[in-house]
């Protein structure tokens, strides 16, 4: 009956949770000894007052200098195509032309009658100078001449838009229509975009709006091109804010002489807002706990746990306000195996 009770199933439970217990603080007892026995490696940094640049990051999309799509004032069959896809062409460039047999008729027609016209007025003109004719026939015949030289500015003005000219010098799209086609005012023959210049436009906080000024220089990123920063300049800052999102848009425009960048492109727009002399540290060697940060000091060859109250950020670099102070030598790597009080072996020192 002993035995059978020795081996029950309440004391076998009993004895596994307390052989869990024993297991699971047996290594941070055994960690905390060799702590104390032996010397955590880590890599610090002296804490130095330098420039820290406040930056401010937004997302906008590309745009051409200027953009039309090309499209025909009149309808009619297209005669001539003289374009490529994607070819560079200059302002004044005929694209394409229209039928104009009938333009071409009508404006013969009106420089015939004009040319009459002027004839007869040169003719009356003679005979009013030996008062051979009454003044009411020259001035009706001055005032045909004025009208058939004013039918002749229309009629030249419908040839002209027969002819699709480029409006501004740049880079056309794909050709959409074909040679012989029947277009009508509002079809798109290609389109046009000057990409030697780029706009930006971006939004920014109302909170920001002092620290951004016409004529200041921003850089820009693509997903296409990592690494490289486009410089571009600030040409204006909006005059209203958005009641609803208080925010305002600003527009910088990008050198783009080398085609890179394209309309549509979503771009990332790092201004700087002002450079402050501060302590700067790296922002590894930051230890968060709850809502409050700390870093390791060095004193004496042992970590001290230090609350610090931080600043500004920037990628791998964060301010210090309060803490520490110049020439204090702090942890920046190794935080995780390091507590307060522990024993430290600085391995290399660096300078920030």
């Amino acid at each position: 009956m002993s035995a059978r009770l020795s081996f029950s199933p309440l004391w076998v439970g009993v004895i596994a949770i307390i052989g869990l217990l024993v297991f699971i603080n047996w290594p941070e007892e055994q960690q905390t000894q060799q702590q104390g026995n032996r010397a955590t490696p880590v890599v610090t940094q002296i804490v130095n007052v330098e420039p820290f640049a406040v930056t401010l990051q937004a997302l906008g999309t590309a745009k051409a200098n200027e953009s039309v799509m090309i499209t025909p004032q009149e309808s009619d069959v297209i005669t001539s195509l003289n374009f490529s896809d994607g070819q560079q062409v200059d302002a004044g460039d005929i694209l394409a032309q229209l039928n104009s047999n009938e333009q071409k008729a009508r404006l013969n027609e009106l420089n015939i009658n004009l040319a009459e016209a002027e004839r007869q007025l040169k003719r009356i003109q003679n005979l009013a100078l030996s008062n051979s004719t009454s003044t009411q026939l020259l001035d009706e015949q001055q005032a045909r001449v004025k009208a058939f030289i004013a039918q002749r500015e229309v009629a030249q003005e419908n040839l002209n838009k027969t002819f699709i000219t480029a409006p501004f010098s740049g880079k056309l799209g794909l050709r959409r229509v074909s040679l012989g086609a029947y277009v009508t005012p509002g079809d798109v023959l290609t389109t046009l975009d000057d990409i030697a210049t780029i706009k930006v436009d971006f939004a920014i906080s109302e909170r920001h709006l002092p620290s951004v000024n016409e004529g200041q220089t921003v850089f820009a990123e693509s997903v296409a091109y990592p690494g490289v920063q486009f410089e571009g300049t600030i040409t204006n800052v909006d005059s209203r804010i958005d009641p609803t999102t208080r925010s305002i848009n600003i527009r910088t425009v990008i050198d783009n002489a080398q085609q890179k960048l394209r309309p549509g492109m979503l771009l990332t727009i790092t201004l700087q807002k002002r450079v402050l002399n501060t302590l700067v540290i790296d922002e590894k060697a930051l230890v968060p706990d709850h809502e409050d940060q700390y870093v390791f000091v060095v004193v004496d060859g042992k970590a001290v746990k230090t609350k610090v109250l931080i600043g500004e950020r920037r990628p791998g670099k964060v301010q210090v306000l309060e803490g520490i102070v110049q020439d204090d030598e702090v942890v920046v790597q190794g935080t995780l195996r390091i507590r307060n009080g522990s024993a430290l072996r600085v391995l290399n020192s660096s300078q920030g």
